[in-house]
Parts: structure tokens; sequence; C-alpha cells
């Protein structure tokens, strides 16, 4: 039979297997944290909704900022931005994306109007009545500085002018990673800028393969305008009229065809499940 050992003996093994487990709990801890340090969380949250695999919703995971029917003042967006900056989750995320829809139409100079947005600290631009690819490219190259020479994303190449002060501190960064991130996603995978073109005319939806050719983030077909350019009037209460909900059906149809740009609509809040069932992966309930 073998003997106990004596009592100091067991206190210094059961010591040892105390110490060994504590180290080796250290060293998985590190790991973990070292590797969570390598994943930076997600700024824009409209982004990482859909890189999640989520369907990104105003309200839920993103803000409408309008300024087309509200009056276009940058201290009204300031102060809404300042607002927001209060509402943060446990991760340090401002809890709602602020996308700001600027007055400007894709026909119209809108590069002065975006560049105030962002330089406020915006992580997206709502662009009304793009009817054209043209005024898509135009539309991403006003959200991107010139590239990095070392950045592979050198296309179309950005106009946007350096002075962000108001975004480096809403988004918590020194000035040269706001510079990297600070592109327009997915174009730039590790971008945090969101680009929705907005397609509110018959001559939008004809051009819709062409427009999401363009490096675009997303298109949003809304109901009101699209009813009065194909010369409807109003839609009646409660629903579309059925020409209207022909054109979101040929718009789905066109972004369904491809992966890239993100199929985004507005339209009633008693049609969301609706719009979302059918595919719609950005949505704002109107």
């Amino acid at each position: 039979m073998l003997a106990t050992p004596p009592a100091s003996v067991r206190a210094w093994a059961n010591g040892a297997i105390v110490a060994a487990v504590l180290a080796m709990a250290a060293v998985m801890l590190l790991s973990d944290t070292t590797s969570r340090a390598q994943e930076p969380v997600r700024i824009n949250r409209v982004v990482e909704a859909l890189e999640n695999g989520d369907a990104a919703v105003a309200n839920t995971h993103w803000r409408f900022v309008d300024m087309e029917h509200s009056p276009f003042s940058g201290a009204l967006v300031q102060g809404v931005l300042a607002e927001m900056n209060e509402d943060r989750n446990g991760q340090g995320q401002m809890r709602l994306a602020p996308l700001v829809r600027i007055p400007q139409d894709g026909d119209e100079d809108f590069k002065w109007a975006i560049k105030q947005a962002l330089d406020l600290g915006a992580m997206g631009i709502i662009l009304p009545h793009v009817d054209r690819a043209e005024e898509a490219r135009r539309f991403v190259r006003a959200m991107r500085y010139p590239p990095f020479r070392d950045s592979p994303y050198q296309s179309p190449r950005g106009e946007r002018g350096w002075g962000p002060g108001g975004a480096i501190r809403l988004w918590g960064l020194d000035s040269a990673e706001y510079a990297r991130r600070a592109d327009v996603w997915p174009l730039n995978p590790n971008g945090e800028l969101f680009a929705v073109a907005m397609i509110e005319s018959r001559e939008a939806v004809d051009n819709i393969h062409e427009i999401l050719e363009t490096p675009i983030s997303a298109v949003m077909v809304i109901p009101g305008d699209m009813a009065m350019d194909l010369g409807l009037g109003p839609n009646p209460p409660g629903r579309n009229h059925p020409e209207v909900d022909e054109m979101f059906d040929r718009v789905l149809e066109a972004c369904q065809a491809q992966t890239r740009v993100i199929c985004g609509a507005g339209d009633s809040r008693t049609r969301t499940d609706q719009r979302l069932a059918e595919g719609w992966r950005f949505f704002l309930p109107l």
C-alpha cells in the first residue's frame, strides 16, 4: 500500500495544479482577446447586418435623416448626430447608423452636399432621383477620397476633399484610420460608407441593369415619386397603384439577377414583412 503524502506535499501539488489551470486559462483568454483585436468591430450597423445575412431595416439598424423634404441645414444634421452619439450599444457602436438623404437629385451638383454630410459624421448618403448609370458613378466618386497608393480599390477615383473633423470624433478613429475606412462598401470590403441610389421613375427602372453595374451599395425604390412620375397621382390610402408595384417587381428581379448591389425599398409600414419576404434587404418603413 502506498503511503499518503505529507500534507505539505499535497498542498504543493494542489497549488501546482491550480497554477497550471490558471496559466492555461490566461493563454486562452489572451488568444481570444488577440483574435478579437484582429477583427475590428464594424462602425456601420447597416454593413454589419448585411454581412451577417440580415436585412438592414430603418429604426432597427439605421436612422433616416431626411434633408430632401426637410430644411437642408448642416446644423440640424450636426444636432441629430450629436443626439445619436449618445445612443450606443455594448460594443460601442452607434445603435443606429445615420444615413442622410440630401436634397440634390442625381442630375444636379451634389458633391458639396455629400462632403458636408460625410464630414459631419454620416455613415451613408441617400441620393434622390438617380435615373442613369453615369449619375450613380458620379455619386460614388463624390463619396470616396482619392485612393491611397497601396489600395487595390483605385477605381472610380474619389473626389471628396479632406476635412472630416466631426466625423473623426464621432467615429472614434484617428485621421489615418478614418481615411482608410471612410470608403464605399462593398466596392471596398473594408469600407464603412453606404451609397444608396433612389429609383423613383420609369426612366430609372428602364435603366436599372446599367445602374446595378455601377459600384453603389444599394438601390431603393420609393412608391410616392414613382406614382407621380407614372402620371397616376398619389397612391391610394393603404396601397400602391398596380403599375407602381410592377415597377417594384422589375427592380427586384434585376437586383436578384446579380449579387453585389443590395435590393432596397421604401413602402408602407404595414408591408414591411411582405417586402422583406420578397427579398428586399434594405428597407425604409414609410
